[in-house]
């Protein structure tokens, strides 16, 4: 069951090392600083980040003033602190997730390197890098990125003492990196479920896991309920201490609602049984399914013939069907299962014949890809209005665009040219880092201003001055993180008609205050149809209210809430 370190050659091992860390660098780093947060959630979490470091509230997350339930506090930690390193907050949001991506890279490669040899975890680091999942979470900043890698790193602990040890340390070490998981956003515990295959093989073979398989075992879940208690128990006391009802709803929303209320009666992105394997894996996981298609039989050979393999795919299995047994889904769900399904790719392929058709398929894509970016960049520069209509989220430079996508074609195409001698993964990875390359650089440029509601913040402050006060209905937290003046809203928690009628009152009370509202709402205390049109953002048009557009009466509010935000988009010009 172990794997004979003393056959790891360290100067291999080092040889591989560095230009796989320096490559992985180059792709997931490439990018910071070319763009600002974009939704539908890098804002709220970098708007809470922003609002840590300048309130010096980091125990209780905040998004313009108003606690914010939906996730324990980790991720945000990491921004914040990167935003008080940097000083810059385009550089700070996107680091975190960069480098745990780096450090996922690196630990599936030294798994692969450890457990069978350098050849594998260099193939399976290889196969991560280019599998768009992963690169697309390891470049944003979503939640996602970063409880893949702790949970890795509970995954490598219980590897390093199972399949590798007896290692207690890293044993200890799995379950409390678990914990900082739990602690990320809540699935941190999956590791454990790696327990399931271990036990099952060792009560086959008692001798399989001698000396690691001991009561020894059930001290783990200590390492791990103490991590936890590190933001668990100062955020229980306070709440006790200071029992506001806001600081209760808090408590009780983040240790019940999203967690098990949400996994067992999810009210979102409800999706059948078969949301994973059908729709998420096919696509986001390329070229994961072929091989497994191509190379079934060698898998299931592997697979018979090694326990080390079966126990990581069956940690897998187990992991894609517990997201696919609650009815909410989301495709990044399945994501902390990626690196050891690369992994287990790696050790049971490298070194098997390629198969002529997966060889064929693949470069037929290639080039069929190389020609759909080209037709796509012929036609932004025409400005054909299909395409004009697809793009219109995303830039309103639609001849940018149009060379952008006519250079990587070009680029493209060379690319798979001079390598057209190469395996066809090879080719992949190239054209993915060159295509990762363009897009995290000059696409970024090109779709930062629509991606953004800047311009119309600034807009609106430029029309009501500086010294009128603005305050927001139906928005997200962009609207705050780029204004240039300070923000009132009326809660998030509440309905819009309460914030509607919240929003009636402060302004009755107040001269020079304006509500910045979309034309979607349906509004009874004021005439938005009388209002000033401030332009589009994010696929509304915003309208600017003043005191004229008040109505005579409206409802009173149920309860009154307020939160005040000063001069929050300030960050922009740091």
């Amino acid at each position: 069951m172990t794997s004979p370190l003393k056959a790891l050659n360290s100067q291999d091992y080092y040889k591989v090392l560095w230009p796989l860390l320096t490559l992985s660098l180059l792709i997931l780093f490439v990018g910071i600083g070319f763009r600002s947060p974009w939704p539908a959630d890098e804002p709220r979490f970098v708007e809470v980040a922003r609002e840590m470091v300048t309130s010096g509230q980091w125990l209780f997350p905040t998004r313009g003033g108003e606690y914010y339930p939906d996730k324990p506090p980790v991720f945000m930690w990491a921004i914040a602190l990167f935003y008080l390193l940097t000083g810059s907050l385009n550089i700070a949001f996107l680091l975190p997730n960069a480098l745990c991506g780096l450090l996922t890279v690196f630990l599936v490669f030294d798994m692969g390197a450890r457990l069978w040899n350098v050849r594998v975890g260099r193939n399976a680091a290889l196969l991560l890098l280019i599998v768009p999942q992963f690169l697309m979470q390891a470049k944003n900043a979503q939640i996602d990125a970063m409880v893949m890698c702790w949970i890795t790193v509970g995954c490598y602990g219980l590897i390093r003492h199972f399949m590798l040890g007896p290692h207690w340390r890293w044993y200890f070490t799995g379950w409390a990196f678990m914990g900082l998981g739990v602690i990320t956003k809540g699935v941190g515990f999956l590791p454990l479920l790696m327990l399931i295959p271990i036990l099952a093989y060792g009560l086959k073979d008692r001798s399989l896991f001698k000396g690691r398989l001991t009561w020894s075992c059930l001290a783990g879940p200590v390492a791990m309920l103490a991590v936890i208690a590190c933001w668990l128990v100062p955020m229980v006391l306070t709440v006790h201490s200071q029992a506001t009802p806001e600081l209760i709803q808090y408590q009780n929303n983040i240790l019940f609602k999203q967690t098990g209320e949400r996994y067992v009666n999810a009210w979102h992105h409800i999706k059948p049984w078969y949301y994973f394997i059908l729709a998420v894996i096919p696509m986001m996981w390329f070229p994961v399914p072929l091989l497994i298609i191509a190379h079934w039989q060698r898998l299931v050979t592997k697979v018979k013939a090694e326990p080390n393999i079966a126990i990581l795919l069956g940690w897998v299995a187990l992991v894609v069907l517990f997201f696919s047994i609650s009815p909410g889904k989301r495709d990044v769900y399945i994501l902390p299962a990626l690196p050891m399904m690369a992994l287990v790719l790696s050790a049971a392929l490298t070194g098997a014949e390629p198969r002529k058709w997966f060889e064929s398929l693949i470069s037929g894509l290639l080039w069929f890809l190389g020609c759909v970016l080209m037709l796509a960049g012929v036609l932004a520069l025409s400005h054909y209005p299909a395409l004009v209509k697809a793009l219109r989220d995303y830039s309103d430079d639609l001849s940018g665009i149009g060379y952008l996508f006519i250079t990587l074609a070009l680029l493209w195409a060379a690319l798979l040219w001079f390598l057209r001698a190469q395996f066809s993964l090879v080719r992949v990875a190239a054209v993915m880092a060159l295509a990762w390359g363009l897009i995290s650089t000059w696409g970024y440029s090109l779709l930062d201003p629509v991606r953004t509601p800047k311009a119309l913040m600034a807009h609106t402050a430029q029309v009501i001055g500086e010294d009128a006060e603005l305050g927001l209905i139906k928005f997200k937290e962009q609207f705050i993180l780029f204004s240039p003046v300070s923000i009132t809203h009326f809660s998030y928690l509440a309905s819009v008609e309460e914030q509607e009628r919240n929003a009636w009152q402060w302004m009755s009370e107040g001269d020079k205050r304006y509500l910045l509202v979309p034309d979607t709402a349906t509004l009874s205390c004021f005439d938005l149809a009388a209002g000033q049109n401030m332009g589009m953002a994010h696929r509304d048009n915003w309208i600017l209210l003043s005191g004229v557009n008040r109505l005579p009466e409206c409802q009173a509010p149920e309860r009154e809430y307020r939160y005040f935000t000063e001069h929050p988009g300030r960050w922009m010009t740091e």
